[in-house]
């Protein structure tokens, strides 16, 4: 038979539990109670990292309407993803300083080119939506191909450079093409295949079937260049000239 003594030390330690949990509660509330307080309100946002495209307009605007809460109860995750949303915010960081400021910290997307018809690129292929006011090249690619154009641009260029040519666009096809555009207007198609042997060919042969002549210290062509050039062939390039000039005869064409 149970003891009255040993019946009630079970009830007096579930007492002590419940109690417990009430103060619990009881702290918890007052102390979320004391955190949203006016007391704490968040009065100043400092930018801590310096910033070239993302305006101070745009920072205020997102405390107003994405900010809630005070120093203890603002979301700082809600926050930084507000923040990353803007055009030129490529990541964010958010921390609190006592005793009412929020630090951002903001690294911003650096333009490589153009990417498509409505956004840019960075030089490691990340596309993001954003306007600029300066001259870029045009890169063109099919969904998910920045990376691998942004690549393709920086070897053709190189191989370009002893030219003096500059690539204003460069295309891939849906069908895996290419083909440059240069800022004077030539065109170059690449084709599918042995791009980078193509396009070497062109920049050795060149020279010899396009020379320049030196008069008052300055170079010119002696020969318009031409308009396009095909270097979709195994052994040379087919050329299309100018109205009524007629290429230089070699051949190594």
């Amino acid at each position: 038979m149970t003891s009255p003594e040993l019946a009630a030390h079970p009830l007096s330690q579930v007492a002590r539990v419940l109690t417990w949990g009430a103060l619990g509660l009881m702290a918890y509330g007052a102390i979320s109670w004391l955190a949203a307080q006016p007391w704490f309100a968040l009065h100043t946002i400092e930018v801590k990292t310096p910033v070239a495209h993302v305006t101070e307009a745009q920072i205020r605007l997102v405390a107003e309407r994405q900010i809630r809460g005070t120093f203890f109860t603002v979301d700082l995750e809600h926050v930084r993803n507000s923040l990353e949303k803007l055009p030129w915010v490529r990541e964010a960081r958010v921390e609190r300083r006592w005793p009412d400021t929020l630090v951002v910290s903001l690294t911003e997307h650096v333009p490589f080119a153009r990417w498509n018809d409505d956004a840019l690129v960075s030089g490691t292929g990340e596309v993001f939506g954003a306007a600029v006011s300066t001259k870029l090249p045009r890169l063109i690619g099919p969904p998910g191909s920045s990376a691998e154009v942004v690549a393709a641009y920086r070897r053709y260029q190189a191989s370009l450079a002893p030219l003096g040519m500059t690539i204003e666009e460069l295309r891939l096809s849906s069908r895996r093409a290419w083909r440059i555009q240069l800022d004077t207007g030539m065109e170059l198609a690449l084709g599918r295949t042995q791009t980078d042997v193509r396009l070497a060919r062109f920049v050795s042969l060149y020279p010899r079937l396009f020379p320049r002549s030196i008069a008052d210290g300055q170079a010119a062509a002696v020969t318009p260049a031409p308009l396009r050039v095909d270097l979709r062939y195994s052994d040379g390039f087919a050329l299309r000239m100018p109205k009524g000039v007629i290429p230089f005869k070699s051949s190594e064409t």
